[in-house]
């Protein structure tokens, strides 16, 4: 198969929907494709579960049942299962955010440890992920990362922020399952950038287990993949790397404007591009000392890796690289390389309805921001459609 067309074949990347479940898939892209409509409905979802009123069924029949796996991870296994009969992995996502009492940091901890444990026992899952900001409050990474002096209350918080990071990786790399770690906005990323590279230089001693992650519309990130990749080679630790092009662009770039500091964010989508395939081929050629996820809808940079892998002899299934894709967008990528047998793993967040809604309506938005996106996945899905002659 030529394989500029690959990821046209929709009987592949759709294989997993019923009839209903593809109309389903149809309707909800169609409605995020307009604009106004997402901004009406994410206004008024938000004031419907504020308020108490019914809708929880509603969302979950709809828009949560496309984009999240279920409300607890074993809610999640039917999805988890069925997509392994593909050979497309799963990472569970607890998509719950904005929490800032220790309580609830305690808590995610305790669930990342769980899932470690269920993973441990899941040939399906081979990788967890979290985000730093789930484990501790946003203030203080921004406020080590300014290398400003903690209070004694703040550096017992801090504290606790490392033992949480350090409890998940330990068992991480007891039970041989890679965590990833996500990246969030630049003003609090230094901090946390630190606690991963001390995360990695205690547990990817001989095989990456633990992953920060690059977002690439960031100018500065290929210095950077470069200078810890140094230190690694000299301190004799392997680095593991997600990248990703980047989820805050507009709010990056107020905040830079606002403050009056140059914008951390490439000046245009084609920089951004250029600096994603640039990261991931020198990943790529480096591939010995740095693992790779390759987080992407964007099939240039698919073909690109696909590309460079065959040209540089590495074999489609090496552990140290993995494309994945969120659940619910972008199956014509993931069920296609799965189908072609590279490594593949989708992103199915999970939690309770009303706290995973922040996320649910920040895919939404995104959905309808990214030029082409929403019409690529509808082309798609009408294909897909006509082919079934519904």
């Amino acid at each position: 198969m030529n394989t500029n067309t690959l990821f046209d074949n929709t009987e592949v990347a759709f294989a997993l929907k019923n009839d209903a479940q593809l109309e389903r898939a149809y309707f909800l892209f169609k409605m995020i494709s307009h604009q106004p409509l997402v901004r009406i409905g994410t206004a008024a979802t938000n004031f419907a579960l504020k308020a108490n009123l019914p809708v929880e069924g509603l969302i979950r029949s709809t828009v949560f049942d496309h984009f999240c796996g279920g409300v607890s991870e074993e809610d999640c296994l039917p999805v988890i299962d069925k997509m392994f009969t593909k050979g497309v992995s799963s990472v569970l996502d607890y998509s719950v955010e904005g929490k800032e009492e220790e309580a609830t940091f305690d808590e995610a901890r305790d669930k990342i440890l769980k899932i470690i444990k269920f993973a441990d026992e899941k040939e399906a899952m081979p990788i967890v992920v979290f985000k730093p900001t789930g484990f501790g409050r946003f203030y203080l990474y921004q406020k080590k990362g300014e290398g400003k002096e903690f209070t004694t209350v703040e550096q017992k918080e801090w504290s606790r922020i490392v033992a949480r990071f350090d409890a998940v990786c330990r068992l991480a790399k007891e039970k041989d399952v890679e965590v990833l770690i996500d990246g969030e906005e630049s003003w609090m990323q230094d901090a946390a950038d630190d606690l991963c590279e001390t995360m990695m230089r205690k547990y990817n001693q001989n095989k990456p287990i633990v992953y920060n992650t690059l977002q690439t519309y960031r100018w500065d990130r290929f210095d950077y993949l470069k200078g810890i990749h140094e230190r690694a080679k000299t301190q004799n630790f392997t680095v593991g790397f997600k990248i990703v092009r980047g989820a805050y662009m507009e709010k990056e770039r107020d905040r830079a404007e606002d403050k009056g500091y140059p914008s951390p964010i490439c000046e245009t989508k084609k920089a951004t591009d250029d600096n994603f395939n640039s990261c991931m081929t020198y990943i790529l050629n480096n591939l010995n000392s740095i693992s790779l996820f390759i987080g992407t809808h964007n099939e240039q940079s698919c073909y690109l890796a696909m590309d460079l892998m065959s040209q540089l002899g590495i074999d489609k299934k090496d552990n140290n690289v993995w494309f994945g894709q969120l659940y619910g967008m972008s199956d014509h990528l993931s069920f296609n390389l799965a189908e072609q047998g590279y490594n593949v793993a989708k992103y199915v967040p999970f939690g309770p309805v009303k706290d995973v809604m922040p996320y649910l309506i920040r895919r939404a938005e995104e959905n309808t921001s990214v030029a082409g996106q929403t019409s690529r996945e509808l082309n798609l899905l009408k294909l897909e459609k006509a082919r079934r002659k519904l």
